[in-house]
């Protein structure tokens, strides 16, 4: 029962990273993609440095955190955000939601791959389900399979660069405070996307001075409460009761990612839909191994700062 308020903080953070994906798509449909982004992570990266400078967590990394938060910057910021950013561009926040859902899975396969973990029948049948999922999402889940859309194979992009991430920085955090390397992830990512935006959408910027107040509105709260607060929270509750029950909350994401986008933007949800989000929180509590706690607690967590770059 203590258990109990750390709980509902995990949900709320849930909450809002589902809200996060139809917050992004409204804004990708009212300011050029690329640096609307770079702007966002770049607010949402001071936001994190202000916070740990009151509390006094803000060290200089050394040379070797400093590679390793350069090559993450690259995959979990830039490649992930850039990716997304497009991605919604083309597709539904439904269909973004549900697919970036698949991300827990993707890391746990992948770590399997390359860091050679061991794995079961259990496992692999969470890989085949959550990647059924996703392909039922891609295929049939807005205009049937003979429409394929781009935008949502940019999405898979995004969360697939993503879930590389997630092997650097499972090996960085155990030197560098994970709220610290958020933060330094966040700026330096920002940075590369704004010379991105600056030479594939000149004059972009002054898109900023037309916009309405309930777009601005959108842009500080995925910025400051869902990309910053969220991460923070978010690493700070796996402190508490540890990544294995942490990483089970992230199931709820592509969830209330669907509800948002049927509210924020009028999208419908079909039955190809909830297939989808069915297969891919199945495999995912099977293939991330989520139902496994006790093993789990003894591996080292590849997934649990999965929240970095939303």
């Amino acid at each position: 029962m203590h258990h109990t308020k750390y709980y509902l903080s995990l949900l709320l953070i849930m909450i809002f990273w589902g809200m996060n994906v139809p917050l992004v798509k409204i804004l990708v449909e009212n300011l050029s993609p690329v640096t609307m982004t770079a702007f966002r992570i770049m607010t949402a990266g001071l936001t994190v440095f202000l916070i740990l400078s009151i509390f006094k967590l803000v060290r200089l990394p050394t040379k070797r955190e400093f590679y390793y938060i350069i090559l993450g910057a690259f995959l979990n910021v830039v490649c992930h955000h850039y990716f997304l950013s497009i991605g919604l561009k083309g597709t539904s926040g439904t269909n973004a939601g549900i697919i970036l859902g698949a991300g827990p899975i993707l890391t746990a396969l992948i770590a399997t791959v390359l860091l050679k973990k061991k794995t079961n029948l259990q496992r692999w049948t969470g890989f085949l389900l959550g990647g059924a999922g996703v392909a039922v999402t891609i295929l049939v889940g807005s205009n049937g399979v003979s429409e394929i859309n781009i935008g949502d194979i940019y999405v898979f992009l995004s969360i697939l660069t993503q879930a590389f991430s997630f092997i650097l920085i499972s090996k960085l955090a155990k030197t560098l405070d994970p709220r610290l390397l958020t933060g330094y992830m966040l700026i330096i990512g920002s940075l590369t996307l704004m010379i991105i935006g600056l030479m594939t959408e000149p004059g972009a910027v002054k898109e900023f001075t037309t916009i309405s107040w309930h777009v601005w509105l959108a842009f500080f709260t995925s910025a400051i409460i869902a990309t910053a607060l969220g991460h923070m929270s978010y690493n700070y509750m796996i402190g508490k009761i540890g990544p294995a029950e942490a990483s089970i909350f992230l199931n709820f994401t592509p969830f209330f990612a669907l509800i948002g986008s049927v509210f924020l933007l009028g999208e419908k949800v079909t039955i190809f839909h909830l297939i989808g989000l069915v297969l891919i929180v199945a495999g995912v509590l099977l293939g991330s191994g989520a139902l496994d706690r006790k093993k789990l607690s003894r591996q080292e967590p590849v997934n649990h700062l999965r929240g970095i770059g939303r």
